[in-house]
């Protein structure tokens, strides 16, 4: 009984020694100071997100792992361009933020685009 006792007291000492994973990560907040280039730059660097194909559209999409987060930045000739929006996963929905760099008439179109795009999966 006693080793029995004590082959636990030690097996808690060593799972409070053990080190504690890091904490998570802040989630990433668009900086539209940073500019177009920079800031599409670092969205692609992030860790766990992934570029989905899209072939024929002109806009980049990427999605975070977690599930969290996506973006979506514009290329040449695409409405808005140069554009970056962020698309956060909340409880009521999804809240889109961005950085409108060029044409504000093209932007708002973009984000109408993936206002309807998202009524189209939950209705």
């Amino acid at each position: 009984m006693r080793a029995a006792a004590l082959l636990t007291g030690s097996a808690l000492v060593l799972a409070a020694c053990a080190p504690k994973p890091p904490p998570e990560p802040p989630p990433f907040v668009l900086d539209c100071a940073k500019g177009y280039d920079a800031l599409a730059a670092e969205i692609a660097a992030l860790p766990g997100i992934n570029l989905a194909r899209t072939p024929g559209e002109p806009y980049h999409y990427f999605n975070a792992a977690d599930g969290e987060a996506s973006y979506v930045i514009t290329l040449k000739g695409g409405a808005g361009h140069p554009a970056i929006i962020q698309q956060r996963a909340v409880p009521t929905g999804m809240v889109d933020t961005g950085c409108s760099y060029g044409d504000k008439a093209g932007y708002a179109q973009l984000l109408a685009y993936l206002k309807s795009l998202a009524g189209a999966r939950h209705p």
